[in-house]
């Protein structure tokens, strides 16, 4: 009678393999999955500058908006805060802050009324860029 099924030393090269796969895998899902959340709140802030603009139109001021009940309301996110400053009737700033226990923690982005973004503020291992909203660690611009 001879016995059927795996070697110890077959079980341990496919655990080992399943190993290199996950150190290879895991951290290319979290980027991808930060990635995605920045994506998310580029798209919410340039939504919210588009309600501004139609609020500046209907009022001729940005005073009075990102508050509920107007046209340019601020957007909600479980991953971002978003705040909005209005100094006078011309000028807004938009400022996305990542929520803490998220993965984009340790982001902050803006966007203003003549469209300048930049990312103000970056975790460990990004690199922060004063002219853009970043989309990877190296500190290279989104689309």
């Amino acid at each position: 009678m001879r016995c059927r099924g795996f070697t110890l030393i077959e079980l341990m090269i496919v655990v080992a393999i399943a190993a290199i796969l996950a150190v290879i895998a895991v951290p290319a899902y979290n980027r991808y999955v930060v990635r995605s959340d920045l994506t998310e709140a580029y798209n919410d802030m340039q939504a919210l500058a588009t309600q501004l603009a139609q609020f500046e139109q209907d009022k001729r001021t940005y005073v009075g908006a990102c508050q509920a009940g107007t046209v340019a309301p601020l957007p909600t996110s479980t991953n971002f805060s978003f705040s909005c400053n209005i100094p006078d009737a011309t000028h807004y700033t938009i400022t996305a802050t990542g929520n803490a226990n998220t993965p984009v923690s340790g982001f902050t982005v803006t966007l203003d009324q003549d469209n300048n973004r930049a990312t103000t503020n970056v975790p460990p291992g990004w690199t922060k860029n004063l002219s853009c909203w970043v989309s990877d660690p190296s500190g290279d611009c989104s689309p």
